[in-house]
């Protein structure tokens, strides 16, 4: 039976999950509501392939038993396709459950489908050869972000509640901040596995979701955060509220590289700064971090050179020929050709660029509890800005300039967050806050006092526009 779509996108996951625990809607339902909302809305482009089956009769255990949600596609999951975003991989067979798709599994939520992605994760906007373009709810011609850009515009027009992601520089945090979510990176090796621990960029890689609420984001993470004699962090379980200990905040408003945000970027970081303040938190300024960006930079791509050659050299033997622009996208091919040309001594200076950006960074917590800048140095941005087919250079040139606070965070295992409390021109502005690593209870916990204070689960977008995409 479909429930009204105005009722159903005023619930969130937890709500959901009682009221299925209530008998009040049942696993079916809700299902067959998220599926029509999909139908309705297939122009925004963010699904990638449908699961075959809907849940039937009792419905299952867990947390979040009946719950519907999304995984991204460069997550194995059992039915759909592993593709990884790309043409490459369009045929590649399902591996079994990871330790982290069975948390999912076992919280009872409702895989309905997978959602779209760059290509390996790799840019910062869902733009696919596979795929095509997912289009962000908040208006015609705008990017969604990436890599997790499809699972943040099925959460931004309410066709599920959360969806899973994964941040290996921003992934999680920049989607959420262009479409008015809430985006939670966790501390490095806090959720479950995915696989084994790798060179490359699935050494800075973190799984998690996006969502409205800070509510569904803590407890999806209690119900996917590594236990027992695994657990490289204490498990935190879920963090139900604000806590009453005054923090000492950093604002930080220039990026790494040295730029300063838009001006309607840094309003927004003023008011956040002064909401915090207002809160009773000590709040100042903080001395920018002597990280050279230029090196973090590099050495963040040359993380992904090194992750490309490894998968060119996997299926070259499969293919029996190094693959092509048949199978991969302009910038994947020349990130491969780049790292082809880096020798062992330029990917050893690399990491060590990486491990310096760390540990300069992590001194900022040494004064304050936790940091606040912007998410992202501009507002929203058209889609084509970061297109594969632009070119090496100038995508990283482009990343450079917008995605300059968040890659340090994988770098050096910290939790951040990008929270949806900025706006302007009826678009959504996040703010950036993060904390040394493993104090994800302090982040969440001030998440949840944030949103009390300047509540914005029902800021959303009037997406009559798409109706002339039906």
């Amino acid at each position: 039976m479909l429930i009204g779509a105005h009722e159903y996108r005023r619930w969130d996951a937890v709500e959901m999950a009682r009221l299925v625990r209530a008998g009040e809607v049942s696993a079916a339902d809700l299902a067959e509501t998220a599926r029509s909302l999909i139908d309705e809305d297939r122009a925004l482009n963010a699904v990638a392939e449908m699961a075959e089956d809907l849940p039937a009769g009792p419905p299952v255990q867990g947390p979040f038993a009946g719950v519907p949600f999304a995984v991204k596609e460069l997550l194995a999951w059992p039915g759909l396709p592993w593709t990884m975003g790309s043409r490459l991989m369009a045929a590649n067979p399902t591996p079994g459950l990871s330790p982290y798709a069975a948390r999912i599994r076992d919280a009872g939520l409702t895989v309905l489908c997978s959602t779209t992605s760059s290509e390996f994760g790799l840019l910062g906007s869902t733009e696919s050869a596979l795929r095509g373009a997912t289009l962000n709810p908040w208006g015609p011609g705008l990017s969604a972000g990436g890599s997790s850009g499809g699972s943040a515009s099925l959460v931004a027009a309410g066709i599920v509640p959360m969806a899973h992601g994964n941040d290996a520089g921003g992934s999680l945090r920049v989607p959420a901040a262009l479409t008015g979510l809430f985006g939670f990176k966790p501390s490095n090796r806090r959720p479950a596995p995915t696989g084994p621990d790798m060179p490359g960029l699935s050494a800075l890689l973190v799984e998690h979701c996006i969502t409205r609420t800070v509510r569904d984001s803590a407890h999806f993470l209690a119900a996917t955060e590594r236990t027992g004699p695994g657990a490289v962090h204490p498990p935190i379980g879920p963090v139900t509220g604000p806590s009453a200990t005054r923090l000492r905040i950093g604002v930080l408003t220039q990026t790494l590289t040295g730029r300063e945000p838009e001006d309607a970027v840094a309003r927004e970081v003023n008011r956040a700064a002064e909401l915090c303040a207002a809160l009773g938190h000590h709040v100042e300024a903080a001395e920018a971090p002597a990280v050279d960006g230029d090196a973090l930079s590099r050495g963040f791509f040359t993380a992904a050179a090194v992750t490309m050659s490894q998968v060119a050299g996997m299926v070259t033997g499969m293919l029996g020929r190094a693959p092509g622009p048949e199978e991969l996208e302009a910038f994947t091919l020349e990130l491969i050709d780049w790292g082809a040309t880096l020798g062992p001594a330029a990917r050893a200076d690399g990491e060590k660029a990486l491990r310096d950006a760390a540990r300069v960074y992590l001194g900022l917590f040494e004064r304050h509890d936790v940091v606040l800048s912007p998410t992202l140095a501009r507002t929203c941005w058209s889609l084509g800005h970061l297109s594969p087919a632009a070119g090496r250079e100038t995508l990283i040139r482009r990343t450079e300039e917008a995605v300059g606070y968040t890659p340090v965070h994988n770098a050096a295992g910290c939790p951040g967050m990008s929270v949806p409390l900025g706006h302007c021109d009826g678009l959504p502005i996040g703010i950036h806050v993060a904390a040394a690593p493993g104090a994800d209870r302090l982040l969440l916990a001030l998440a949840h006092e944030l949103e009390a204070a300047a509540p914005w689960a029902d800021r959303v977008p009037d997406t009559g526009w798409l109706d002339r995409h039906r």
